[in-house]
């Protein structure tokens, strides 16, 4: 709501109740009106809300509809002289409140369309986080070993300064690495706006491929990694792309169910014919592999092929997901597949200039 002209003491309520009077005969009319009393203006000095009223005060009214319902509207107020429009003034306000209406619309759909795109990603992140708990108990039994064999041993040791020393170093370091452990599921589970940041996109992949080696290692599957050592650096929001990387990697185990399989994942540099230099992340498994016709649909919101158990089942949002961090990274990811021999997705993110 909006109000134009002057005033004085009185103000326009920054909340309106649905049911008021004023409101109420907008909704009714749906269109420009230059009669409607009382005005929502109130004084200041009053403690409720109820609208306040003067002799020869004049409201016009502009409804701001859109498919039939009252979004908004914008107030005029004259205090002492009555408002003379001719048919075409009218006439030209109505098409202007349209064009409001239209633009409100669209920015109250596109908040809605942000909304429920953080609320995807987020429901994503948490469906993988029994998977990443497993391999988060895997990370800290070393360090947790280290340090329970320290607590054992130190009453009978602790005249012996070399021992002390080297083990309360390994202890320090084992608990540093389990709180980083801790962070990095906190961070995955919170959704955040995008932190791009100077990363090692070698290093991101490791740490997926840490969580989900007990269920590899469960399943009979073998995992295969060839690491490009010279890759370049690239600008990424970490948590972003550990999530795609984690939703590609827990498909590729689903699609080989139980083993012998294996799953191959390759990082290379790419130059591109421009000049451009991306890096590359290829994902290969040797599952049941994608129906051709389904190949065109797997970005598609609400698109799963996990009907089929419950156990796996999908929402199908996990892949429309990862295909949007992607692009809003700047990247592309494309997928490949035979049925019978498995699938490859191959994504590609921008480096930075070396």
């Amino acid at each position: 709501m909006h109000t134009l002209g002057q005033i004085e003491t009185m103000v326009a309520p920054t909340v309106i109740d649905v049911d008021h009077p004023f409101v109420q005969a907008l909704m009714v009319g749906q269109h420009i009106s230059d009669g409607l009393e009382p005005t929502l203006a109130r004084d200041p000095e009053r403690s409720d809300d109820r609208p306040n009223t003067r002799p020869g005060d004049q409201t016009l009214a502009i409804p701001l509809i859109t498919q039939g319902t009252l979004i908004a509207f914008a107030l005029f107020h004259s205090p002492s002289a009555r408002l003379s429009l001719s048919s075409l003034t009218m006439g030209l306000m109505s098409a202007m409140a349209q064009g409001a209406a239209n633009a409100l619309d669209s920015l109250l759909i596109y908040e809605d369309l942000r909304q429920s795109q953080a609320l995807m990603r987020r429901t994503d992140r948490l469906r993988s986080l029994e998977i990443i708990a497993g391999g988060f108990a895997h990370e800290i039994r070393n360090p947790l070993t280290s340090i329970k064999t320290f607590i054992q041993l130190a009453p009978e040791r602790k005249d012996d300064s070399q021992f002390i020393g080297e083990f309360s170093r390994i202890v320090l370091e084992d608990v540093h690495r389990i709180e980083r452990l801790i962070q990095e599921i906190l961070d995955y589970a919170r959704y955040m706006e995008p932190q791009m940041t100077d990363e090692d996109l070698n290093e991101i992949v490791m740490s997926c491929l840490y969580f989900i080696q007990v269920k590899a290692d469960r399943q009979g599957i073998k995992i295969e990694k060839q690491l490009a050592p010279e890759l370049p650096r690239g600008m990424l929001d970490r948590q972003q792309i550990k999530q795609v990387l984690l939703n590609l990697l827990l498909n590729a185990l689903d699609a080989i169910g139980e083993g012998p399989g294996s799953l191959r994942v390759r990082t290379h540099q790419v130059l591109k014919p421009e000049g451009t230099l991306f890096m590359q992340v290829d994902i290969e498994d040797t599952g049941h592999g994608i129906a051709p016709e389904n190949l065109e649909h797997i970005f598609d919101p609400f698109f799963t092929t996990k009907h089929t158990s419950t156990m796996n089942a999908g929402t199908g949002l996990g892949l429309t997901i990862a295909h949007q961090i992607i692009q809003e990274h700047h990247g592309d990811i494309h997928v490949a597949s035979t049925v019978g021999q498995g699938t490859t997705f191959r994504i590609t993110l921008p480096a930075l200039h070396q």
